[in-house]
């Protein structure tokens, strides 16, 4: 019997599908190659378009409200179950590393891993004042410096980029916010140059952030080259699992803090040549509480009944694959309360929202950037607008709320029975009402 496959996931920030392989005007040799040489899922989404709550549901395999981070890992929301990756792939006899960030948990060597790797700068904590230094090329080296130590098979090595999440700039917008870019010391393109993807409005500030997040890319690509060459080279490739993805969509207006496919939609390449087809494109709708069941799967045969996530093996062995009819997102706190759950199927988008929020809700980061000011006055108006019905298929970028269309009508009773059914099923809290974070008596002390 073949010993067990190494695993290495590495994942980034705000990425969504901005690759070459996923057909966006940016240069990714690396990440591309990678695709070329394992599987691309083309319609892989995540369960959260904000960071914590997918990366959660990444590591666990479950929904945000079941695994407990409902909300981002440093505003005092917390993990509820340790059944996560590096503790489930220990049980396996694995040697498990965390390098870069996680981003899940504000106690990292509590989550399980035999080692939390820093080196000056680089730490593995979540806070935001320092988990923006845990830059690719950084991580990389690191990566790549001890797996020349000779690490012991089978290992696991989570590892985690900062780029590509906005930062400040040490400037003010022309209200006095803190503006909000994608930093120095990265080789941006020409904003003359870039593409807009169609959801975006075609204006200077979106084509001025969306040449400099390219320079951001370069250096994950970079990253990952680095990685991928440090494999072959302690021989290690043929016999390790290659994992990359990021949380949810780029840090733009309409994606990042969006239920809408730009704000859900996440790259997934896996790569293992003893099973995984070499340069396939699986179209199934996937999302991102199928890959810790695909790896534990591949890794032992092994998947848990109490998932929420099933295995993508059978995709490309003789078993039978069940494709998903649908898949489900969420949001509930991010820079504030905003309750909201998604269904979508192939063809159809269903949004449902629990509060009176502005009808595109901007994280903070997109607010106070160039982009987010060129589309303020467009997006950011108060909604009284419920629920939100798109037709995929006629309205790709979901710009025509069809909801009230009586043509649609049967189509969004569908959904939102789906989508209720689904939160029962699941014991979702925003059933119970508002659900509170921990600090909430704290926010709110003293005020009437």
């Amino acid at each position: 019997m073949a010993p067990p496959p190494n695993v290495v996931v590495v994942h980034c920030h705000d990425l969504g599908q901005h690759l070459g392989c996923y057909g966006a005007d940016v240069e990714t040799p690396n990440v591309d190659r990678l695709a070329e040489e394992g599987a691309r899922f083309e319609n892989h989404y995540t369960t959260a378009p904000q960071c914590s709550p997918s990366r959660g549901s990444l590591f666990t395999g479950l929904y945000p409200h079941n695994h407990g981070l409902l909300g981002l890992a440093h505003t005092d929301w917390e993990l509820t179950t340790r059944q996560i990756l590096p503790y489930r792939l220990s049980e396996y006899g694995y040697e498990t590393h965390l390098f870069g960030l996680q981003h899940i948990t504000e106690t990292p060597d509590e989550l399980g891993y035999d080692e939390v790797h820093t080196a000056g700068s680089l730490s593995a904590d979540v806070s935001p004042a320092i988990h923006s230094i845990n830059r690719a090329r950084d991580v990389a080296d690191i990566v790549t410096s001890y797996l020349d130590t000779g690490i012991e098979s089978p290992f696991f090595a989570s590892i985690g980029f900062f780029e590509a999440h906005r930062i400040e700039t040490g400037e003010d917008d022309e209200e006095g916010d803190v503006l909000y870019g994608f930093g120095d010391g990265y080789d941006g393109d020409d904003p003359d140059s870039v593409d807009v993807p169609s959801y975006l409005p075609d204006e200077p500030g979106v084509r001025e952030d969306l040449a400099a997040m390219h320079g951001m890319v370069s250096a994950v690509d970079d990253a990952v080259g680095t990685i991928l060459d440090a494999l072959e080279t302690t021989g290690f490739a043929d016999d390790t699992v290659v994992v990359f993805t990021t949380e949810h969509g780029i840090a733009f207006p309409r994606a990042k803090g969006t239920c809408y496919d730009p704000g859900i939609e996440g790259c997934l390449i896996l790569r293992y040549p003893p099973e995984i087809d070499a340069g396939a494109a699986p179209e199934q709708l996937v999302s991102n509480v199928d890959v810790l069941p695909t790896l534990l799967d591949l890794v032992a045969g092994d998947v848990p009944a109490n998932l929420d996530g099933h295995s993508l093996l059978p995709i490309f062995d003789d078993r039978v694959y069940y494709p998903r009819e649908e898949l489900f997102a969420e949001m509930t706190w991010h820079d504030s309360y905003n309750p909201v759950r998604a269904v979508r199927t192939e063809r159809y988008k269903y949004i449902r929202k629990f509060w009176h929020v502005p009808r595109v809700f901007l994280p903070n980061d997109v607010y106070a950037s160039r982009a987010g000011r060129e589309v303020r006055g467009r997006y950011g108006r108060p909604s009284r607008v419920y629920e939100e019905l798109y037709d995929l298929e006629a309205d790709p970028d979901e710009q025509e709320n069809v909801a009230r269309d009586v043509a649609y009508a049967q189509v969004r009773e569908r959904l939102r029975s789906k989508l209720g059914r689904w939160m029962h099923e699941t014991d979702d809290p925003l059933l119970d009402g508002p659900v509170k974070p921990k600090d909430y008596h704290r926010m709110f002390d003293g005020l009437a």
